[in-house]
């Protein structure tokens, strides 16, 4: 049975309650759909790219849009691990609005099989480890961690899971997130995709904070400001049976609460300070205009036509109104016309 040792320190009660407040503040203000829409796209883009650039992923912000804009064709390793992310990651998002997900081994398995799909062999997928790992420091490729051996793996992550599903509504879900993610780090459960599949695991615990605009944060994106402090909070240095009855969870808690804070107060900097109004109220048949071209890279009139069974006159109005909201651009004449997303300036 895992018994987390841990102490509520003034620093971790004060990042607590700074937290609900923030929290209470964003549940009750009302935003524009397009801004929601808006910011909700930036942040799987950031948490994609912050989360595998904490692996060691190369490949830049402008890359990675980029990626998930066109959907290429023949990725290799790296952009395999992008699409990866973001796709576990939207179906997460989609899962929480609707209230259709709830904690278990059965979702750390789905995520660790998203993940690391046509990354590792396929015996590999949502399988715990049944080979003895190693952690390297990412600098020094020097070994600093043996975690537990292969055979105390099973019973070491379904305690870890007990512990999270027991103590809901007895311990605070920002102290469960947090003993979370740190002790899955040091189980290191599978062969490969560990760290990506902790973050997305511990997203869904921290929904439990009820933030009714959650997917608009990256909580990943904290660690990637400083991946050796990271690194070096959540893990653990030695071997696993050396350090297990001495690992206290009080510094990460307090580290991890810190990030919760520093990317609620940075979404908050992006809200502007607008209410909602005909002209930028966004409903459904804008949002599926935009999920289109998202998908396609573009959309023609004809297309929408497809899409919709609004009028002719009332689908330009729609296009029209993305245009003039600067979500959109118009490109081409006649019927050659088409549009695009806005490039940002």
């Amino acid at each position: 049975m895992l018994k987390p040792r841990y102490t509520i320190t003034d620093r971790l009660l004060a990042n607590i309650k700074q937290i609900n407040s923030i929290v209470s503040d964003f549940n009750n203000e009302r935003f524009p759909k397009v801004v929601l829409y808006e910011l909700e796209r930036s942040a799987r883009e950031i948490s994609t790219f912050t989360s595998t650039s904490i692996e060691g992923n190369p490949l830049p912000l402008t890359d990675v849009k980029q990626i998930l804009k066109t959907q290429p064709q023949n990725l290799r390793s790296s952009e395999q691990e992008v699409v990866n992310y973001n796709r576990a990651l939207e179906e997460l998002n989609r899962k929480l609005v609707k209230g259709s997900v709830s904690f278990s081994f059965d979702l750390i398995v789905s995520i660790h099989k998203q993940v690391v799909d046509k990354l590792v062999p396929g015996y590999q997928l949502g399988t715990l480890r049944a080979e003895p790992v190693f952690v390297n420091d990412p600098k020094t490729r020097k070994t600093t961690y043996w975690p537990p051996d292969q055979q105390d793996v099973p019973r070491l992550i379904q305690d870890l899971v007990d512990f999270v599903i027991d103590n809901k509504g007895n311990i605070d879900p920002l102290i469960i997130a947090g003993i979370f993610h740190k002790q899955f780090v040091i189980i290191h459960p599978f062969m490969d995709g560990n760290g990506r599949t902790a973050r997305l695991s511990t997203k869904v615990l921290l929904a439990e904070m009820a933030l009714n605009t959650f997917s608009l944060f990256s909580f990943e994106n904290y660690y990637n400001k400083n991946v050796t402090n990271y690194f070096t909070t959540v893990g653990v240095v030695g071997n696993y049976y050396d350090r297990v009855d001495s690992i206290d969870f009080t510094a990460w808690l307090e580290y991890f609460s810190d990030g919760i804070i520093d990317e609620l107060l940075r979404v908050k900097k992006l809200l502007p300070e607008v209410s909602v109004s005909p002209k930028t109220e966004m409903m459904m048949y804008h949002k599926k205009i935009l999920e289109f071209i998202r998908k396609k890279g573009y959309i023609s009139e004809r297309d929408y036509a497809k899409l919709t069974d609004r009028a002719k006159a009332t689908r330009s109005l729609d296009l029209k109104k993305l245009v003039d909201m600067r979500l959109i651009e118009r490109k081409g004449k006649g019927r050659a016309t088409y549009y695009k997303l806005k490039e940002k300036q």
